[in-house]
C-alpha cells in the first residue's frame, strides 16, 4: 500500500495543507484547492491503494482541520483501498522526562 504523510508540525491553514499535499501526491493540473475537489480526485482519480497518514496534529488543529477529517473519513467509507489515520503531537510532561534521564 501506498501511505503519504502530511506533517502538520509546520501546516497553518489550508494554503499549507494543501501546498504540503501537492509535494507528496501528484494531483492533476485541474485540482482545486478545496475539499470537493480533494473528495472528487480520491474517488476517482489517486490511484489506489492509497493510505493518507497526519502526523503531528495539535489539538486545536483538530478545529481548524474539521471539515477535512470529516471529508476524509467520508471518503474511507465510500472508496475501496482508501484509507485515513492521524495522530496528535505527544508532548512529554517534565516529570516524565526527568524520569527518562535518571534512568
Amino acid at each position: 500500500m501506498n501511505t503519504t504523510y502530511i506533517d502538520f508540525t509546520d501546516i497553518g491553514d489550508y494554503e499549507d495543507f494543501y501546498a504540503q499535499l501537492k509535494e507528496k501526491i501528484k494531483l492533476p493540473d485541474h485540482f482545486g484547492d478545496n475539499l470537493d475537489a480533494l473528495s472528487d480526485v480520491i474517488s476517482g482519480e489517486l490511484k489506489m491503494p492509497l493510505h493518507i497518514e497526519f502526523v503531528n496534529m495539535s489539538v486545536d488543529q483538530l478545529e481548524i482541520f474539521e471539515d477535512l477529517l470529516t471529508t476524509l473519513e467520508d471518503a474511507e467509507d465510500s472508496v475501496e483501498d482508501f484509507t485515513f489515520t492521524y495522530f496528535l503531537e505527544q508532548f512529554e510532561d517534565e516529570e516524565d522526562a526527568e524520569e527518562s534521564e535518571e534512568e
